[in-house]
């Protein structure tokens, strides 16, 4: 392999975003002709990876093994990784994509000898990524204000405000971002306000849930098409809230890793996972697909249909 890359890598953190791009820039840094390996850590064993990074790649070049939601891999395999990174094969690069792995863990300082660990979580200073990032990668200059409206309207998902300043940089003039840029697109605000419907069910607001959608559909009536989607991802939290809550979570680290976005929201988003339960969610969830399927098959108004599920799925 190429003498700049490491024989591991462990990407630790919450992003994906950044994670995708960690691994982008090591398979880059290995050549046009690597090799890419993806094995799904929660199935998979010890055998298989070490097989796969002891052997050559096939046609030559460099060959990179990706071991995708490493977690329960390494908490299943910890010592006999702990003496792989003692002495990694060069054969291979070994990357492994992980949620969390503390520092003051063996495995960690492991890696951490031989090898190289990427910290992927979300920077505290919001606005300076999206200024930096507007710079170098979209040519924007982004206003300071700008950037912290930016950052107050999407919360810390790295993949959405990069996607964000990707549109800016198609519609604002002279590439200078302001922050009226922000909240003129019509398209930002109707998923902003989808968003802030969204928490108003979360927060057990059943009446201010649908004076929101009714406003929405006042801005855009094909808004009717999506609102589906958005409960159907805030019903999703709901229920992953719920599982992480069994095991022992706290409602803080439970929210943190939904997502749960403005932080204001969090604990009332937990108050009301707590009071739909499981039975609930599941009630709800049931709900939704039926005005799903009556939505798509003629079965009454759309938009009615949405308004009555605001109103039934409130604890």
């Amino acid at each position: 392999m190429p003498s700049k890359l490491s024989p591991i890598y462990a990407l630790i953190g919450s992003d994906s975003f950044l994670q995708l791009q960690f691994l982008a820039d090591i398979l880059k840094q290995a050549g046009k002709g690597v090799q890419r390996i993806d094995i799904d850590g929660e199935r998979a064993e010890l055998a298989e990876v070490l097989d796969e990074v002891r052997c050559f790649a096939m046609f030559g070049g460099t060959k990179a093994v990706v071991v995708q939601n490493a977690d329960a891999f390494i908490t299943k395999y910890r010592e006999h990784l702990e003496d792989y990174a003692a002495k990694p094969s060069d054969s291979a690069i070994l990357i492994l994509r992980v949620a969390s792995l503390p520092a003051n863990q063996r495995i960690y300082k492991a890696i951490s000898k031989t090898g190289v660990i990427e910290k992927c979580d979300p920077p505290k200073d919001l606005a300076k990524w999206i200024i930096d990032r507007g710079k170098a990668v979209h040519q924007l200059m982004v206003a300071v204000d700008a950037a912290k409206l930016l950052a107050d309207y999407v919360g810390d998902d790295l993949a959405r405000l990069d996607n964000e300043l990707a549109k800016l940089a198609l519609t604002v003039n002279d590439a200078k971002v302001r922050p009226q840029d922000i909240a003129a697109g019509v398209a930002f605000q109707r998923e902003q306000q989808m968003s802030e419907m969204v928490n108003a069910v979360a927060a057990g607001r059943p009446a201010e849930a649908v004076q929101r959608w009714r406003r929405l559909l006042q801005m855009d009536s094909s808004t009717e098409f999506r609102a589906v989607t958005w409960l159907a991802i805030w019903l999703t939290n709901v229920r992953k809230a719920l599982a992480m809550k069994k095991t022992g979570m706290n409602s803080f680290a439970i929210t943190s890793a939904l997502r749960i976005w403005p932080r204001e929201m969090q604990q009332p988003f937990m108050d009301t996972a707590n009071l739909l339960g499981e039975r609930g969610v599941a009630r709800a969830i049931d709900l939704l697909a039926e005005i799903d399927k009556q939505s798509k098959s003629g079965v009454g108004d759309a938009a009615e249909n949405v308004e009555r599920f605001l109103l039934s799925v409130s604890p």
